[in-house]
């Protein structure tokens, strides 16, 4: 099993699968282009140690020993000596493919190189390397201490060891792991979200049931935790609106357009949660 993990990219996803991974037993490398980024991504693992261990879910000695595991800094050289490297930015594949190119100039010829994409195809991140062979998906879901699944995306080159390194990582971290087969833009996952979520805003926009009552089909009639549209505001409109967009483009499947009302709520700035305005008030 790899021991030493490096992360790229502090925000929500990144800092959350540092956490995991150190309380894991890995010694975390958490890198960000800025320092503010780094002490906000820190502050957040801290805090969210700080409940478990008030719940009684953690040791207050085994909090603290998985915080001194994980280092920060804004040099990606520091991924140099990692045996697994999970990318975890913003999901713009111009961004990804530049830092998988620097990555694969810089770690050994063995390095796992990981994405936390939820939508771009791992195929398309990989040929910005010389190894795609060593490129693998590993979609972790937020909030990463909370939820139990790690979608494990095979890229068209993805050989069979990476996928299993990619496995014993995801499931060395407590996740349980699903597979895909066929490198799909969007994956399972986000597939079918996002078609859960475009018709219930279609169905919202066009007057034929409330925000609420949607969500409440969908938790009571199908036992979800938590209704398309309430979901979209913890996961964020804009970052799913990204999301649908790249899985549209690849598939040109209607199912997966994003619907007019969405972008504008994006362009108004109504995020969901994160904003205090989405679906629903904050």
């Amino acid at each position: 099993m790899a021991k030493k993990l490096a992360v790229v990219g502090a925000g929500l996803m990144g800092a959350g699968i540092a956490q995991v991974s150190a309380q894991a037993g890995y010694e975390v490398v958490l890198r960000d282009v800025t320092d503010a980024a780094l002490t906000r991504g820190r502050d957040a693992i801290a805090a969210s140690y700080g409940k478990f261990v008030a719940k009684g879910k953690l040791a207050a000695g085994d909090a603290e020993a998985a915080l001194a595991r994980i280092t920060t800094t804004t040099d990606l050289d520091a991924a140099a000596d990692a045996d697994f490297v999970v990318e975890a930015v913003f999901e713009e594949i111009e961004v990804k493919r530049e830092i998988f190119r620097t990555l694969d100039r810089l770690v050994g010829d063995g390095t796992v190189l990981a994405s936390n994409t939820s939508a771009i195809p791992i195929t398309k991140i990989a040929a910005a390397t010389e190894r795609p062979e060593r490129v693998v998906g590993t979609h972790f879901f937020s909030p990463v201490p909370m939820m139990g699944l790690c979608e494990l995306v095979r890229g068209y080159k993805t050989s069979d060891d990476t996928l299993a390194r990619a496995r014993e990582f995801a499931e060395s971290t407590g996740k349980t792991c699903v597979v895909v087969n066929r490198d799909v833009a969007g994956f399972v996952t986000t597939r079918l979200i996002s078609a859960l979520v475009v018709e219930a805003i279609r169905l919202q926009e066009s007057g034929v049931a409330s925000a609420e009552d949607i969500d409440t089909a969908c938790r009571l009639g199908f036992g979800h935790a938590m209704g398309p549209l309430a979901t979209a505001d913890l996961t964020g409109v804009d970052i799913l609106l990204h999301a649908f967009d790249n899985i549209y483009t690849e598939s040109q499947d209607e199912k997966f357009a994003p619907p007019e009302a969405m972008r504008r709520m994006v362009d108004a700035g109504d995020l969901g949660r994160k904003s205090g305005q989405g679906f629903y008030t904050y």
